[in-house]
This record gives C-alpha cells, sequence and structure tokens, in this order.
C-alpha cells in the first residue's frame, strides 16, 4: 500500500496488520489491500480526504465502483464492459467503513464520519437464535446507512461428475489428486495447500505415526507459520477420512513428485512441479488459475468453493447425519451448513410431483 509519492500508506498498513495479527486469510488480507487502494486512489482523483467523507462522498463512490468498467482481464480489450455487480460494490464499501473505524481508535477519523457509516434498524424477523430482550431491545441494531439492495444471491455447486470431467483432462497426477481431495472431502482450498506431509495419514493403521484414528485419513491443522500463507479456516482441528481411490492419486503423485529433486525437502503437500520456483508450497492465485483452466477444458466456468458445496450437499442426500458432516466441513455451527446444502430444479420437480401425487390419491379416497 503506496501513496502517490512512492511512500507507504501508512494506516492503510497499520489496518492491514491488524487482519494479520487476526490470522485472516492470505486471501482476505489480499482482496481488503485491493479495496482499500482503490478507494483511496477515487477520493485522490476528486481531492477527497479520504479520512473525512461525506455521506454523499459515499454514495457517489457506491455508484462509481458499479458504473465504472472493470479493466481488461488480458492484454487484448474485452468483447463487452464489464461491471461490478451491486452486492461486490456493497463488500467495497463495507471493506472502506472496516478502515475508517479502525483509524477512528487511532484518532485519524472524526466521529462525525463514523456516526453517519450506520444507522438505527428495527427488526422486524429475527435472525435464527437472535434473543429479542425482555423489552425487544435486541430488535434495534446498528445497519449500515448506504448500501446497494440486492437480492440473496444463489449458491452455485459442482456436482460429483463435474468434478471427474476436470480430473479426466488433468495432464499431472498433482492436479488429479487435488481435485479428487477436494471432491472426497470438501476442504476448502486454503486447507488443501496447506496440508503438510505429516497430515496424510494413509495406511490402514496409524498407530505408528501416535495417531489412534483407523483408517486412511487426513488431519487439517490451522498453521499460521506456512510458507504460502495457507491458512485452514476454523481454528478446531479435524479429521476426515478418504477412500482408497484418493489413496491411489496420491501415489500416482508421489511418483511425480519424486521426478522433481528439488520438492525432495518441502513437508507441504502441494509443491510446484511445473514451474518455478520448483519445489516451492504452491500458493493461492496460482492454484486458483489452474483451477479455472481445468473447468475450462472441462467446459465448466467453475472456481474451487464450489466443489465443497457440491460435496456437502452430497453427504446430505447420501444420508449422513447433519452433525456428522458439520464436523467434517469444520463448520462451527449448524447455521454456517445451510448454505450449503443445495437442490436442483430436477428434484425440485421430481419432490413436487410427488406432493401432487399424494394429493390425488387422497382426493380418490
Amino acid at each position: 500500500m503506496i501513496d502517490e509519492g512512492f511512500q507507504l500508506h501508512l494506516p492503510s498498513v497499520d489496518y492491514l496488520d491488524g487482519l494479520r495479527a487476526a490470522d485472516a486469510s492470505v486471501n482476505t488480507e489480499r482482496n481488503y489491500a485491493s479495496r482499500i487502494a482503490l478507494y483511496l486512489s477515487y477520493t485522490a482523483a476528486l481531492g477527497i480526504d479520504w479520512t473525512r467523507p461525506s455521506l454523499q462522498n459515499l454514495s457517489g463512490y457506491l455508484r462509481w465502483l458499479v458504473n465504472e468498467p472493470l479493466p481488461p482481464r488480458g492484454r487484448r480489450p474485452d468483447p463487452e464492459p464489464r461491471h461490478r455487480r451491486p452486492g461486490t460494490a456493497n463488500a467495497h464499501l463495507g471493506t472502506v467503513c472496516e478502515l475508517l473505524r479502525w483509524s477512528a481508535l487511532r484518532g485519524l477519523v472524526p466521529d462525525t464520519v463514523i456516526n453517519i457509516l450506520a444507522q438505527p434498524k428495527y427488526l422486524v424477523y429475527l435472525p435464527e437464535g437472535l434473543d429479542p430482550g425482555e423489552d425487544g431491545q435486541n430488535r434495534t441494531v446498528r445497519a449500515k446507512a448506504i448500501k446497494f439492495s440486492v437480492a440473496v444471491p444463489g449458491f452455485e455447486w459442482l456436482v460429483y461428475e463435474d468434478v471427474g470431467r476436470m480430473i479426466a483432462v488433468a495432464c499431472h497426477a498433482r492436479d488429479k489428486f487435488l481435485l479428487d481431495l477436494l471432491r472426497e472431502t470438501g476442504i476448502r482450498i486454503g486447507e488443501a495447500l496447506g496440508l503438510r506431509r505429516e497430515d496424510m495419514h494413509l495406511l490402514p493403521n496409524s498407530t505408528m505415526l501416535g495417531c489412534k484414528i483407523p483408517g486412511p485419513h487426513i488431519h487439517i491443522v490451522r498453521r499460521p507459520t506456512n510458507a504460502n500463507r495457507a491458512l485452514a479456516k476454523s481454528r478446531q482441528p479435524r479429521w476426515i477420512p478418504i477412500g482408497a481411490d484418493t489413496v491411489n492419486f496420491y501415489t500416482d503423485y508421489q511418483y511425480e513428485r519424486d521426478e522433481v529433486p528439488r520438492a525432495a525437502s518441502s513437508d507441504m503437500v502441494f509443491v510446484n512441479l511445473f514451474a518455478a520456483p520448483l519445489g516451492e508450497p504452491m500458493k493461492y492465485p496460482s492454484t486458483y488459475e489452474l483451477f479455472k483452466r481445468l473447468a475450462k477444458a472441462a467446459g465448466l466456468e467453475a472456481h474451487p468453493h464450489m466443489v465443497r458445496h457440491g460435496t456437502i450437499t452430497r453427504w446430505i442426500k447420501d444420508g449422513m447425519p447433519r452433525d456428522t458432516a458439520q464436523d467434517l466441513a469444520g463448520h462451527a455451527s449448524e447455521v454456517s451448513m445451510k448454505p450449503y446444502v443445495h437442490i436442483t430444479n430436477k428434484e425440485m420437480r421430481e419432490h413436487a410431483q410427488r406432493v401432487n401425487e399424494i394429493q390425488k390419491a387422497r382426493k380418490t379416497k
């Protein structure tokens, strides 16, 4: 984060340091940094003091976010201009508000600015688990004063066969293993990149490793010290069983990995084998792009987290108890599970037809 004079923008750096101290993921830090940089560039271009924006300034910035075309994704211009969605603009402004609140604690932003960021809102419908209070005092909360009204977004997911198509077009054993591991375990991409060899307990009996868990499995452990800064979201360690096919994919990958001498010294599971720096742990940006390329080659438009949605949905539909699925997924509460259980349009139609048939049968009695 640098200013127009190529000097560090210290308030922003201080805020990002705070995120890192709170063990925020590298992706969160990267996204927040780009949003803050965009806000600072916008205010500097218009001569606005970033520490003292008015309500009109922030509203104008929100409109600018959706009206300003995005830069081209490659060297060639996009066929049609691309724009941010209102939900994305809301997320940008939310990060700006967090920066302003953080800076207010350090005396850089006046309270008058903080007071315009939120306004009282009465909750007619309470979120699940919220106690309204004896006199309903908890129904009034502070809500964002400036935001676009957007519909609740839908969630996309990849079914088992979709990931199979990606595995089929992958050229390298490492990439096939990564895809299969995501599909079978439902782990986040950051959790996969944070795996170390000591986490792979693939024998029928792991007592020699000091582990009493029977059967092949992997351990997910949050490690802020990972060189690639891959971080498990949950602070609670967990283990996930894996099947024979996943073990076979891992074995094939080990043969491929052994052909790269520089990979021998790394204790990380996923390392660079085909591009510099060889043997170094894979990082999120390059892995994300790899996933996108494989998805495109398989005729799909997808991102890694869609695999997790598909896996958890499959667990529930196959009869796994929800509390077991919650533990395997690493969710702290059942509420966190709700966005991950999906139903297809075909299934919705089949359910509706069954209800109609039951109703018809009742009428004929």
